[in-house]
C-alpha cells in the first residue's frame, strides 16, 4: 500500500514539473507581444484655411519622422554587453600549545616514583578557500517594436518580438520596456541601453533547444516538488 502511495506521489510530481516548465515555453504569436493597432481618431477637422492643420497627427514641418502614437514602429539597436567576475580568497591559520610543567601539591611537586607527571596541550587549525566566478553576454541585432501606449509624461510603452524560422528549430527575440521620445534617433531607432525597465529575452526552440535541456526525472529530483530530498 506504500509503494503504491509513493508510486502515485511521484507520477502526481512528474506531472506537476512537467506542467510548470512547460508553461514557460514561449510560443509564436503570443497576445501578450501583438502590435497594437493604432488608435482611431474621432476629432473632426476644423478648415481654417491653413496647409497644415492642428488636428493632423503627423509630424511636423521642420521634425524628423519618429515614433509617437500608439500603433507606430520603432527600430530597436540590441546592443547588450555584460561582463562579471569575482574572485575571494580566505586562509586562516591558528596554532597554541601550552606547557604547565610539573604537578604540585600543597606547595610540592608530586613525583610517580623516578617520573614527574606534567601537563601539556597543544591545538592547530588550517582553513584555506578559494572561489571564483566570471560570467560574459552579448547580443547584437535589430528588431522592431510596435508603441502600445503613450504615457502622460510622453513616454512610450514599446513590446515586440521577432521569429526566426530554422531547420531544426526556431530562434526567438522579445523586447519590451520604456523609451522616451527624446532617445530616439532621427532614423527612427533607439538603442536598447536606452530603454528603461528593458526586458530582453533570446532564446530557441525545437531540436536543438530540447537537446540541452535535462529529462523530466532529472528536474524532477532538482525541484521543488522533490520529497525525496
Amino acid at each position: 500500500m506504500k509503494i503504491t502511495v509513493l508510486a502515485g506521489a511521484m507520477i502526481i510530481s512528474l506531472w506537476l514539473t512537467g506542467c510548470a516548465l512547460d508553461s514557460f515555453d514561449p510560443k509564436p504569436d503570443d497576445p501578450a507581444f501583438a502590435p497594437a493597432l493604432p488608435e482611431q481618431d474621432y476629432t473632426a477637422a476644423v478648415p481654417d484655411g491653413g496647409i497644415y492643420s492642428q488636428y493632423n497627427n503627423s509630424n511636423g514641418l521642420y521634425t524628423d519622422t519618429k515614433a509617437h502614437r500608439v500603433g507606430d514602429i520603432i527600430s530597436v539597436q540590441l546592443e547588450e554587453a555584460t561582463s562579471a567576475s569575482k574572485k575571494a580568497g580566505t586562509a586562516l591559520s591558528s596554532e597554541s600549545t601550552n606547557n604547565y610543567g610539573g604537578i604540585s601539591l600543597a606547595g610540592t611537586n608530586v613525583h610517580l616514583g623516578k617520573y614527574t607527571p606534567t601537563f601539556n596541550s597543544s591545538n592547530s587549525q588550517d582553513f584555506s578557500g578559494n572561489g571564483n566566478a566570471s560570467q560574459s553576454n552579448s547580443l547584437s541585432g535589430q528588431i522592431s517594436v510596435s508603441v502600445v501606449r503613450v504615457l502622460t509624461n510622453g513616454n512610450l510603452q514599446v513590446q515586440g518580438e521577432k521569429w526566426l524560422m530554422l531547420n531544426n528549430g526556431n530562434e526567438y527575440v522579445r523586447v519590451t520596456g520604456l523609451v522616451r521620445p527624446e532617445d530616439i534617433n532621427s532614423d527612427n531607432t533607439v538603442s536598447s541601453q536606452r530603454i528603461a525597465n528593458a526586458r530582453i529575452q533570446y532564446g530557441g526552440t525545437g531540436d536543438l533547444a530540447n537537446t540541452q535541456k535535462r529529462g523530466w526525472l532529472s528536474q524532477f529530483f532538482n525541484s521543488v516538488f522533490n520529497i525525496f530530498g
